[in-house]
């Protein structure tokens, strides 16, 4: 996994229409999209997910549906996201199959440990610094924790939380493989110029390493 893996947030999107800052961000290569949706209904969640699918088709950029397994069923995507209070990862596995991309967030050391017997596709690390996006977590990694879950882990690091163009190299450096923004992208006043940016400073980070 590299690049930019963007986690949608329709509040923060500047009263564009979300599909819009995700097709900006796709033309843009992005590499990843999750598509996050606390408020909705499972009817509009649904709906909305099949049209996001539709459009990343043409670009080859995999769906993630965080947290809700019966979402990412009905819409076809391509994996799910899951934190420690959701379904199992074992029973995800089962029921998005052998194919489906996995990602488990891990908010503890103790969450770090359990993961390394799982076959999950990636880790998240949540959160590397304070967020209001992702305000129901525990406390802040930090650079140094991204570091000390990088020299452990087996699994290939994706790193959230207060994630933009002015700390992306030093979380790339820490051991980050994918940087995944919200607000970066989604409130940026040009989407497509924001990932074109960070996509730089990721590529840049990784050829100094």
């Amino acid at each position: 996994m590299r690049g930019v893996y963007l986690v949608t947030d329709r509040d923060l999107c500047c009263n564009r229409s979300l599909l819009d800052v995700v097709l900006q961000a796709v033309q843009s290569g992005t590499a990843y999209v999750q598509l996050r949706e606390k408020d909705l209904s499972t009817h509009d969640f649904v709906e909305e997910a099949i049209a996001v699918k539709k459009l990343l088709l043409p670009f080859h950029v995999p769906l993630i549906i965080n947290d809700r397994i019966d979402v990412a069923l009905a819409c076809g995507a391509d994996g799910v996201h899951i934190g420690q209070n959701d379904m199992p990862y074992e029973t995800a596995r089962r029921l998005m199959g052998d194919r489906a991309m996995i990602g488990l967030s891990v908010e503890t050391w103790a969450d770090v440990e359990a993961s390394q017997n799982l076959d999950v596709d990636y880790i998240g690390v949540s959160p590397v610094f304070p967020t209001p996006t992702k305000a129901d977590t525990k406390e802040a990694w930090g650079l140094e924790g991204l570091q000390k879950i990088k020299s452990f882990s087996r699994h290939p690091l994706v790193a959230i939380g207060g994630i933009n163009a002015f700390n992306a190299r030093t979380v790339v450096q820490a051991g980050a493989d994918c940087l995944a923004v919200v607000s970066a992208v989604c409130s940026a006043d040009d989407p497509a110029a924001a990932v074109i940016n960070l996509n730089d400073i990721i590529n840049s980070a990784l050829r100094e390493k």
